[in-house]
């Protein structure tokens, strides 16, 4: 599982990036899955007061430009949350939230970009978009995440074809979902033996 909890934006798209994403957040209904919402509950009241407690320590890091708080009653409904202007050693840049929340952190360049998605302790996935390919081949050897997206989602990844695992704290560095993963299961084993 994943959760998109940093979005970390160039300067030069930086406004029209945190205006749209904070837009289609504020049109979000929250509400039972059941019910086809496009965004349910998390998952206990223990899970609710960490995520509203990060909102609290957000609302101290960055500026609040989208939800902020309780969405609905008779349940564990958070309401998706947008930061912006977060530096990138926040707490909320920095701790796994795990609910609604995304911090928006603007970088200098794309080179401080890819500094910035790696000054994490974490590393499962990530995404970049970019219409120059010279700025994706540089994401795709630099950028520390065990599955880097390029032009799309950071979720989804497809059983069968996307092994999936991440690096750092995000995992065991092996990768479940490929063939490698089954050496997980086995012990290997040397023999020597001396013909006469």
């Amino acid at each position: 599982c994943s959760a998109g909890s940093r979005l970390v934006v160039t300067p030069k798209v930086y406004g029209e990036v945190v205006e749209q994403v904070a837009e289609r957040v504020r049109r979000l209904e929250v509400g039972p899955a059941a019910q086809n919402f496009p965004a349910g509950p998390v998952i206990n009241a223990r899970a609710e007061q960490k995520v509203l407690e990060y909102i609290e320590i957000g609302k101290r890091e960055g500026r609040l430009v989208a939800g902020g708080g309780r969405a609905r009653e008779g349940g564990h409904y958070v309401a998706p949350t947008v930061f912006i202007d977060v530096a990138p050693d926040a707490r909320i840049a920095q701790e796994e939230i795990f609910g609604p929340v995304v911090a928006a952190i603007p970088a200098r360049d794309f080179k401080d970009a890819i500094r910035i998605a790696n000054g994490t302790a974490y590393g499962l996935t990530g995404s970049v978009y970019s219409l120059n390919p010279d700025k994706l081949a540089l994401a795709r050897r630099e950028f520390m995440c065990g599955n880097l997206y390029l032009n799309r989602k950071s979720t989804g990844a497809l059983v069968g074809s996307h092994p999936f695992g991440g690096f750092n704290m995000s995992g065991t560095d092996s990768k479940a979902g490929g063939p490698e993963y089954l050496l997980n299961f086995l012990q290997p084993k040397v023999v020597a033996h001396k013909y006469r």
